[in-house]
């Protein structure tokens, strides 16, 4: 089992930043990568941003150049910084980490809303 908390949401201004974060405990030597995923009012999640523990990132390219993610495989967290908000970054973000053989594991969400 792998429990993932997220913390970092809220209220932001359009331009504003946010930086979310999130832990992962319990059985985490196979989770990889780990990430975010977003989903917004009516519509299905889609991912933000993936990072692997040898470093690979991958970013949907409407964050790019705004959205930073890291990770720290040490404390087991990603975070993901976002910068220049706009009123479509409005969603539940949630953090994932993919555990080979077992799937998906979620976070419980996070709103982040951006207002114009």
């Amino acid at each position: 089992q792998v429990q993932l908390v997220e913390s970092g949401g809220g209220l932001v201004q359009a331009g504003g930043s946010l930086r979310l974060s999130c832990t992962a405990s319990g059985s985490i030597f196979g989770i990889d990568p780990m990430g975010w995923y977003r989903q917004a009012p009516g519509k299905q999640r889609e991912l933000v941003a993936t990072a692997t523990k040898g470093g690979s990132i991958k970013y949907t390219d409407s964050v790019k150049g705004r959205f930073t993610i890291s990770r720290d495989n040490a404390e087991n967290t990603v975070y993901l910084q976002m910068n220049s908000l706009k009123p479509e970054d409005t969603a539940v973000y949630y953090c994932s980490a993919y555990y080979v053989g077992l799937g998906t594991y979620w976070g419980q969400g996070t709103q982040v809303t951006v207002s114009s």
